[in-house]
């Protein structure tokens, strides 16, 4: 019963995914722009390669049956097999996934990975849903897909509310669909899977690392170290939990967070294990903790810190909120938490924006090393998995920061302009087929 469209939707069903789609199309451009990109490679690099849009029923607790939405968009794989998440979210729809497909590409180019760019997701709220229903969406989904993914073509990953155990069902979905010959073969057609069922050691930790490893390096560069440096983080699901770890392992001070539910500040400092544990206990909910004071949700940017870290969801920072950031920097931990008008005022007031492309992707670098761990049938150790991301990400980081002060434009740009001269090298050495 599922219907797959590869025609790219004419709808745009709300100003929130409008605004992302406008925001990576002006980022590209003014890349394109700087770097003189070929006519002929912008052309292409403009749109998606697929747009997999599923419809497909799954019988709820209660015998009723649901239809569901799923989305697949595949933007592009000059460099190799599409990479990114599934996420389940009230707002996914094409346009969304079309537009965090298109970061992912710039992103996996970036971070020098033999990867392209692919996103999607259901459009649910996963909290209406009992574990067994997110299951049987989860594997009905995996079915409707059939081969529009795999371990050579296209690998999801975990993103916003998906987690080890969605892709564990994943995974042990597609190789049940396999020929009993290759289902041991074809393990890693996703990523992010428990460590007990092929995942890495470390890579539930990949992406905030990668997040608190660009700050690290930032400040570096600027002649100081994080101790005595105060943050606030919007969203503490993993990535803002581990980023706020390890800042606060090097001598950092959370001073508010911000979650779906409500806010909290303390500016003497917030225990980050102690609100982890707290909301674990809350359902992932961080109102009423103890040892913060609640705080208004407009007034949550406005906080006195010198770290700002938005790694819930996209658009988060516009013009009606920009010009009242404390911060000093802006660590984007989500994908395109700052629209183009929001960037404009950071960038006019001096703030430096460490972008989603540059200061995320240790997530999809951990995805890469559990995809050759798998490939390879080897297993490695967390330290070992550490040091790889450590010197991964400041390969990246130094190359945008050097090509930034050399070319005297702001990191984004720099971070897109070298992406996307890696891509447009491949269609050049290799030629438009036929």
């Amino acid at each position: 019963m599922a219907i797959i469209t590869v025609t790219p939707s004419k709808s745009v069903k709300n100003v929130l995914v409008k605004g992302m789609m406008d925001n990576v199309m002006e980022q590209f451009n003014n890349a394109a722009d700087h770097i003189n990109l070929h006519p002929n490679i912008r052309k292409i690099l403009s749109i998606t390669n697929n747009e997999i849009i599923v419809h497909f029923p799954v019988k709820m607790d209660n015998g009723e049956v649901e239809i569901f939405t799923g989305y697949r968009v595949q933007h592009n794989n000059a460099l190799g097999p599409y990479k990114g998440g599934l996420r389940y979210h009230p707002t996914v729809d094409i346009d969304a996934a079309r537009a965090l497909a298109m970061w992912m590409t710039w992103k996996t180019s970036l971070a020098g990975l033999p990867y392209g760019g692919g996103k999607g997701g259901i459009q649910l709220d996963p909290s209406k849903y009992s574990e067994g229903e997110l299951e049987r969406i989860t594997r009905r989904f995996t079915f409707a897909l059939a081969d529009n993914i795999g371990p050579e073509h296209d690998i999801p990953a975990p993103d916003v509310n998906t987690n080890s155990q969605t892709m564990a069902w994943i995974a042990d979905t597609y190789m049940s669909t396999r020929p009993p010959a290759e289902r041991t073969a074809n393990q890693h057609v996703v990523t992010g899977k428990p460590e007990g069922s092929g995942g890495l050691e470390g890579r539930d930790r990949a992406t905030g690392y990668g997040v608190f490893l660009n700050i690290k390096f930032w400040i570096e560069n600027k002649n100081e170290t994080l101790q005595g440096k105060k943050f606030i983080v919007q969203g503490f699901g993993n990535v803002g939990y581990w980023a706020a770890h390890f800042l606060e392992e090097q001598g950092a001070k959370l001073v508010a967070v911000q979650d779906a539910f409500g806010s909290l500040e303390n500016q003497n400092g917030i225990k980050v294990e102690d609100l982890f544990n707290y909301s674990k206990a809350k359902k992932g909910s961080i109102v009423d903790f103890p040892e913060a004071s609640p705080l208004d949700t407009e007034s949550f940017f406005t906080t006195e810190c010198d770290i700002c870290i938005p790694a819930a969801l996209g658009n988060q920072i516009t013009k009606e909120n920009a010009s009242t950031i404390k911060a000093k920097l802006i660590a984007e931990g989500a994908n395109g938490p700052t629209n183009v008008e929001g960037e404009k005022i950071l960038l006019e007031r001096g703030i430096t924006i460490i972008p989603d492309i540059l200061c995320n992707s240790g997530g999809v670098v951990g995805s890469y090393f559990e995809w050759l761990q798998n490939r390879n049938g080897e297993m490695w150790q967390l330290d070992e998995v550490i040091t790889k991301l450590d010197k991964k990400m400041r390969e990246s980081f130094n190359k945008v920061y050097e090509y930034s002060e050399t070319e005297g434009i702001g990191l984004r740009t720099a971070a897109y302009c070298i992406a996307i001269k890696r891509i447009e090298k491949a269609y050049v050495q290799r030629g438009i087929f036929p």
